[in-house]
């Protein structure tokens, strides 16, 4: 299949007077006075809160529709001994999560373990059968983080079997709410908590805090932010408002003074902390914490955050990496199969989706797998393979399409389904399956344009090189934590050339240097999946524009600024 070629979309510039007060307050060019503004920055007070998150910004937990019912019963199981199990996910934000609660329970003197469902034979989320483990083990209250809010009749069973049950999540909720003790999620309806996209680690935060402040013990939660941080990143929730203070700090945290567990990951992943950022979690730690819950028991990733010892925390660390290793062979191979089959069978002048299913394909990668196939085809994915006899998997969209209002119309055909706008896990009847294909791309053809399944590229303002000095890098670094709601700005410079010929790297990636007007000035540049452009640009007499993002490089110690390549064009 050949490149898909993208659209390139500009942001209107801000009101040019607008842009001069606010460069003019904040010392700053035009250009990073025009990028605030668009982030809603607009003047010196908004932009030292932005460039200086404060956990005082944080909103007080109580505001949480049940937090008040939620805290009391957490004390009175820490008080009268009772036994507490933790019920997470098994992806880097459920076992975050899980960690986050025990920590901070067992510093309260708590009974409390963890249970992590395994993903190959438990499933997502509460079940009864992991109910009816957790009663064998005599609990008195489970506290689910980073899933629940859809677990209607197994909270009930709970109910029957003596355990009270708390819910912290951060799902979309469906029309009934579990009837448990209190159930925590910004998203349930009539909940008129102020910032509605936490993470699951970020909702279990406001649980330990607002039990914190019945102990007295306001400042203890916050020993825990580095697992907020590593949860927030990695789940790619909006990082703006509360969500940017507590990423901002927890990775302060991680680079400052790593607990065992993350130090481990972060020196096997070949980095040291000081400088990570938040996309360095996402590509490099989050992928190791999600491996072993792919690959089977995501117990071990909880037991790596909680330990003290750093011989046990290098053990668990060589456990992920070496699951991740694996994993990595298994998607290789799932994706290969996945795009044979899409050449051979997806006819895309007819269906704007793809459905693929097969009874042999790993359950562990295939969300993965339909990312890919997402980046590759750009069209909303479906991956299923066969789990008891029912096909099951992952749902993932493209900007603008939601997703998951497509499974809701597609309800009847489902066992079950749940996730949001960009993504979602479905199961379906393997007998089910064509029919759910055909009405899928029914839907996809009502709501999606020829415009929309044509990659959009976000162009935030246009830039000259010469613009980019050191002082531009250094406060377009305090920009970040980058993520949705706040990401990484995207600049087109027109008119620019190789400075020297472009080679390729790996095995699709284009390295080289680039200059404008003739300027001695000269830029690093890197384009991954960009190396195609080699065969038809002349170096010597083709004008290029370009849209890239700056990332910092070190070569022998010292910074570098590096245009990543998003897109080139010969210049008309």
């Amino acid at each position: 299949m050949k490149m898909l070629k993208k659209r390139w979309k500009i942001k209107e510039q801000s009101d040019h007077r607008e842009i001069l007060a606010l460069a003019d307050s904040l010392n700053i060019s035009n250009v990073l006075a025009d990028l605030l503004i668009h982030r809603g920055i607009t003047n010196f007070f908004d932009a030292k809160k932005y460039f200086r998150p404060e956990l005082s910004s944080l909103y007080d937990p109580y505001l949480m529709d049940g937090m008040k019912d939620a805290a009391k019963r957490v004390i009175r199981a820490i008080t009268d001994n009772e036994k507490i199990y933790v019920y997470g996910d098994y992806d880097v934000d459920g076992t975050c999560s899980a960690a986050i609660m025990y920590l901070f329970l067992k510093e309260l003197g708590a009974d409390i373990e963890v249970f992590i469902p395994n993903r190959l034979t438990d499933g997502y989320g509460i079940s009864k059968e992991s109910i009816d483990f957790l009663h064998e083990k005599k609990t008195n209250l489970m506290i689910s983080v980073d899933c629940g809010i859809t677990a209607v009749e197994e909270v009930e069973h709970a109910k029957k079997l003596g355990i009270d049950t708390i819910i912290c999540d951060h799902h979309q909720p469906k029309d009934e709410i579990p009837d448990a003790v209190a159930v925590l999620d910004p998203l349930k309806p009539g909940c008129n908590y102020p910032f509605k996209y936490l993470s699951g680690a970020g909702v279990a935060f406001k649980l330990i805090r607002a039990v914190a402040d019945r102990f007295g013990h306001k400042e203890l939660p916050l020993k825990y932010l580095d697992l907020v941080a590593l949860a927030g990143a990695a789940d790619i929730v909006p990082l703006v408002d509360e969500n940017r203070a507590l990423v901002w700090k927890g990775l302060e945290y991680i680079n400052q003074s790593p607990r065992p567990g993350i130090l481990a990951l972060i020196k096997i992943a070949g980095m040291e902390p000081g400088e990570l950022t938040a996309g360095q979690v996402v590509f490099t730690i989050a992928p190791r914490i999600n491996a072993v819950g792919r690959l089977g028991d995501a117990q071990r990733a909880v037991e790596l955050f909680v330990t003290n010892d750093h011989v046990e925390a290098q053990r668990l660390a060589n456990i992920l990496e070496s699951e991740n290793k694996e994993r990595r062979k298994i998607d290789e191979i799932t994706f290969s199969h996945a795009v044979k089959l899409v050449e051979e069978t997806v006819d895309f002048e007819n269906d704007l989706g793809i459905v693929l299913h097969d009874d042999n394909w790993h359950p562990g990668v295939i969300g993965i797998v339909a990312s890919r196939l997402v980046e590759k085809y750009y069209r909303p994915s479906v991956m299923l393979a066969t789990s008891d006899g029912v096909a099951k998997g992952s749902a993932r969209s493209i900007s603008g399409f939601n997703i998951y209002e497509a499974l809701q119309n597609c309800e009847d055909l489902l066992i079950q389904f749940g996730g949001h706008q960009a993504a979602a896990g479905v199961a379906i009847e393997i007998s089910k399956v064509d029919e759910f294909r055909k009405r899928f791309n029914t839907i996809l053809k009502e709501k999606l344009t020829p415009d929309d399944i044509l990659p959009e590229i976000k162009i935030d303002t246009k830039i000259s090189l010469s613009e980019i000095s050191p002082k531009f890098v250094r406060i377009l670094d305090q920009f970040s934590p980058f993520g949705p709601g706040n990401m990484r700005p995207v600049f087109l410079a027109e008119k620019v050339s190789f400075a020297n010929y472009p080679r390729i790297v790996g095995t699709n990636h284009i390295l080289t240097t680039i200059k404008q007007n003739g300027s001695e000035k000269i830029f690093d540049a890197i384009g991954f999946n960009l190396g195609h452009f080699v065969n038809y640009v002349d170096k010597d007499r083709d004008l290029l524009d370009i849209v890239f993002t700056i990332e910092k490089i070190n070569k022998n110690g010292i910074s570098y600024p590096q245009l990543r390549l998003k897109d080139i064009r010969i210049h008309d």
